[in-house]
């Protein structure tokens, strides 16, 4: 039997989703797929994940098109691909014959490894998974979320592994996704899953707290067949351990991989090239990733929570997040934190630090997590917690995708005039919005060059609190961002280095694509609306026409636990109510967001001036932090004004409704 331990190559998926937000295109992979290929890996893992959404929400890339031109050059390595149970690559479950339709399509298009798992470790979650990929002639890798808690012990994940056989799997995987699993206990873990399953045991960490290379090692001396690494260029930080590093460490070892280091050193040099020409950030493991052992939150997840406490201006309260997320996670019984269950702990534990009251504001994912739609917990729901924020509705005991209607016939008939491939209808099926938008792009015949387009989500990244300089004549190359601008003036330049993130109508992945289909046209204006900031586009380089104001400046009182001034409406009235008109209370907007009067665009509003309102009833929603946030009465009364129109953006503090009590 052979004994050398075998590596899965992560970089095409989990490591560019880790590291570079999934913004590595299909066109980047393919000159190195042959070279990977030629390496010797066990498998090659390059969909899954995010790469779907953000395929087509970003990059205006087909994820069925890439898996099949992947396909075409790599014939010898395995594709391998990560799919979230019966969520698949979204954040919700999708019906039976969604799961089927996905997978068959999937082995058909060329993947051979279908790595499974649920973030609850809800073995019902996975049935529909397991048995199609089973019938569709995948091998099925079942994974095991790791995290630790009273009820995650070694015994705990030795039985689950037990089921996971019985229910069909030919593999195994520990999926440590935070870096929780140390080298001692993955040794014993290991031990515990050999002595007691004949299945090939496969180990996923996460280099976060930095304890993973060791885990690995142990993990291999204990008898792990598998273990998952990155190119070195895309490894570190919330990636995976780099594959250079875990094969010299084997060298010459009775667990030797048998990798050629130079070849692998080769790819190395490929990527690292892209990551200079992009700007694409390194792994780097951060004090906050290091306290990962307190708080559980993943790598990849802590960069989300930045995001959302700079958008509502009070980053200065990460700490208290944190400290928060434990509680959390305590409260809704003990759910590890992978997709989605990191984004619906993480969000609530924000809200909870901003409202200053705990579950004052819960969001429908979280709401919908504690009556089981996501799946049963792995300990039961604070009685309190559940009490509050379900009122009288029971939680559901079923299956939750049983709840579900099928959906592909339906979907067959309404779009017979629009779709005629079984991928586009799945691409449909599984984010219809944006998949409907990507198809109306691709009849426009992609981007136009000369065209204005708008971009709508933090972009440019632009260094906070930095004077930036002022146009420069054209033809002349910006100079460095740390250059100081003239006194007085208030203006603002991006440079090459900087990486565009969070693209929505514009669908480039950093600012060497503005230029890049911006092609031969002398100047271009592509406005950033969410920074204020207006682009003339060059040909070799690009700088600001315009400028936003501050960019994600601190609080005035600066205090770590204190809130920022009382903000001011659009109208200038204080959101305060001891300033507010006599006998009237006043509605604050807890958070940055969008305003919206009604759940859709077809309903009626919630509330209108006259309407009478009780204590508790909902007013409005707020959109924030990708979830829809239900903004609820504190007084019984009168609406006398609404003050904010539907689809405005709202900021902390700002007055939204007064009420006459």
């Amino acid at each position: 039997m052979e004994n050398r331990v075998k590596i899965t190559d992560t970089t095409l998926r989990d490591a560019h989703q880790s590291l570079w937000a999934t913004r590595m295109r299909t066109a980047d992979m393919l000159p190195i797929a042959e070279k990977l290929d030629n390496i010797g890996y066990h498998s090659l893992e390059v969909w899954g994940g995010n790469t779907f959404d953000v395929g087509l929400r970003y990059l205006n890339e087909d994820p069925w098109d890439r898996l099949r031109q992947l396909k075409k050059i790599i014939r010898k390595t395995p594709l391998q691909m990560m799919i979230r149970g019966q969520s698949l690559v979204g954040y919700q479950q999708y019906p039976d014959d969604v799961v089927e339709a996905y997978i068959n399509k999937s082995v058909e298009n060329g993947i051979s490894i279908i790595r499974i798992y649920d973030a609850l470790n809800d073995v019902r979650n996975l049935e529909t998974a397991i048995q199609s990929a089973k019938k569709a002639g995948a091998h099925v890798q079942a994974a095991m979320v790791y995290t630790v808690s009273p009820i995650h012990t070694n015994k705990h994940y030795t039985e689950l592994a037990r089921h996971l056989a019985e229910m069909g799997a030919d593999s195994i995987c520990i999926k440590d996704t935070a870096g929780l699993l140390g080298p001692y206990n993955a040794y014993e873990l290991v031990k515990s899953l050999k002595i007691n399953h004949d299945l090939p045991v496969q180990l996923h960490c996460h280099y976060i707290g930095g304890l993973a290379v060791g885990t690995y090692l142990k993990a291999a001396e204990a008898g792990a067949d598998i273990i998952d690494t990155a190119t070195v260029p895309l490894a570190f930080g919330a990636s995976q351990p780099p594959v250079e590093t875990v094969v010299r460490a084997l060298h010459g070892s009775s667990r030797d991989t048998q990798l050629d280091i130079h070849k692998l050193f080769e790819i190395a040099e490929y990527f690292e090239e892209m990551r200079k020409e992009k700007g694409f950030k390194r792994g780097v493991t951060r004090i906050n990733d290091m306290r990962v052992f307190d708080h559980h939150v993943p790598g990849g997840a802590i960069s989300n929570l930045v995001t959302q406490l700079e958008e509502q201006k009070a980053l200065y309260r990460l700490g208290e997040v944190l400290e928060e997320i434990p509680r959390v996670i305590e409260d809704l019984g003990y759910p590890p934190l992978v997709t989605p269950t990191s984004q619906i702990v993480g969000t609530q534990a924000v809200l909870n630090v901003l409202t200053g009251e705990r579950y004052k504001l819960v969001p429908g994912e979280v709401r919908d997590y504690i009556r089981g739609y996501y799946g049963r917990p792995p300990a039961p729901i604070n009685r309190d917690i559940a009490r509050k924020v379900l009122g009288d509705r029971t939680p559901i005991s079923d299956k939750p995708s049983d709840l579900l209607e099928p959906r592909m016939e339906k979907l067959r008939s309404e779009l017979a005039d629009q779709v005629t491939r079984e991928e586009d209808l799945i691409s449909y099926a599984l984010f219809p919005q944006v998949a409907r938008r990507f198809f109306e792009f691709k009849r426009n015949g992609g981007f136009q060059k000369g065209q204005i387009y708008t971009v709508r989500e933090n972009l440019p990244k632009l260094e906070k609190n930095i004077p930036l300089a002022p146009e420069t004549p054209a033809g002349k190359k910006a100079g460095s961002p740390k250059e100081t601008a003239p006194q007085g003036q208030n203006v603002s330049r991006a440079t090459d280095s900087d990486t565009a993130r969070e693209v929505e109508e514009l669908n480039v992945s950093d600012v060497k694509d503005l230029i890049r289909f911006v092609g031969d046209t002398d100047i271009t204006e592509v406005s950033l609306e969410s920074a204020g900031v207006k682009l003339s586009i060059r040909k070799g380089g690009f700088q600001a026409l315009e400028a936003p104001g501050q960019i994600n400046a601190p609080p005035a009182n600066g205090a770590r636990g204190e809130k920022p001034a009382a903000a001011k409406d659009l109208s200038g009235q204080i959101a305060d109510d001891s300033h507010a008109e006599d006998g009237l209370h006043s509605v604050i907007a807890p958070m940055v967001g969008t305003f919206y009067d009604t759940p859709s665009p077809e309903s009626d509003p919630y509330v209108k001036v006259g309407d009478r309102i009780k204590k508790g009833q909902v007013l409005c929603i707020i959109e924030a932090m990708k979830l829809m946030n239900e903004i609820k009465s504190e007084y019984d009364g009168e609406i006398v004004e609404v003050k904010v129109e539907r689809g405005q953006p709202v900021e902390y503090g700002q007055v939204i409704f007064l009420i006459k009590e």
